[in-house]
């Protein structure tokens, strides 16, 4: 575990980095994109019990309002359940299912792009959702969600045998059937659609044309997209672990209340 003395030069460092970033007006426009749960809300045991910190949600509401500024949120979420959840403000980009979904929240509520799959991914789909419910059986605090283009297994409120032993069967269940998964802080998500948040982004990257895109995440799926960003980039790892991203922030807490005042620097 991190000392205090080791944490305090990493939030130096970040804060630095945003500072210049505020500053720097030729690096606009800028691309905002943040993983929701343990970036803009802690992480939790109840998945819907989830919501974003304070300074999370003020800062979300201050970078849709500043000119040059898009914000996205990208998440392992449907962006439905996201959509609820972050309550995020009109204008923000939607990317759910790791880049399996997307949609803008509009004035009238979430303007939805529609999922379309063959008849042999629905079939896939089938199989998927079938597979993660037998892994799942019999095992408390396991439990499947079901997305538009995928399934996720959820082990977070179960035993370390359970846990281990469900984990490994997903796994196994996805190379049987020769489909993506992704294998996150204590979730194993398997999709019907070749897609990661880092795909998700240099989409997003190309449409909206910014100078500098920042993206903060905390989960093993966040390297896809700090791998997909360049050296004018940056890109922050929240908590612990080994990462490709150039900055880092202790927790949601940390990175909630430097985005707070990030967002209020880039109005001056």
């Amino acid at each position: 575990m991190s000392t205090p003395d080791a944490v305090a030069p990493a939030r130096d460092e970040l804060e630095a980095a945003l500072t210049d970033l505020a500053r720097d007006r030729g690096r606009r426009p800028l691309l905002v994109g943040l993983d929701f749960d343990g970036v803009l809300a802690p992480l939790v045991d109840d998945p819907d019990q989830s919501r974003p910190l304070p300074a999370g949600a003020a800062a979300m509401v201050r970078l849709s309002t500043t000119p040059d500024v898009r914000l996205a949120l990208v998440s392992g979420r449907s962006i439905v359940d996201l959509h609820r959840r972050a309550d995020p403000p009109v204008g923000t980009v939607l990317v759910g299912s790791h880049g399996g979904e997307r949609g803008t929240v509009g004035p009238h509520g979430l303007e939805r792009d529609p999922v379309q799959l063959s008849p042999e991914q629905s079939d896939l789909l089938t199989q998927v959702g079938a597979g993660l419910a037998a892994a799942a059986r019999g095992r408390e605090g396991v439990w499947v969600q079901h997305k538009p283009a995928a399934a996720v297994l959820h082990t977070r409120m179960a035993g370390a045998d359970d846990a281990e032993t469900a984990t490994a069967q997903a796994l196994a269940l996805a190379a049987e059937l020769d489909v993506h998964a992704l294998h996150g802080k204590d979730v194993v998500e398997i999709s019907v659609l070749p897609v990661t948040k880092g795909d998700a982004l240099v989409r997003l990257r190309d449409e909206v044309g910014p100078a500098v895109v920042l993206y903060a995440g905390d989960d093993v799926t966040d390297e896809h997209a700090f791998a997909r960003l360049g050296p004018e980039d940056l890109t922050i790892k929240v908590g612990e672990g080994e990462t490709a991203a150039r900055l880092r922030a202790a927790d949601p807490a940390e990175l909630c209340d430097l985005l707070a005042s990030f967002a209020d620097a880039l109005a001056v």
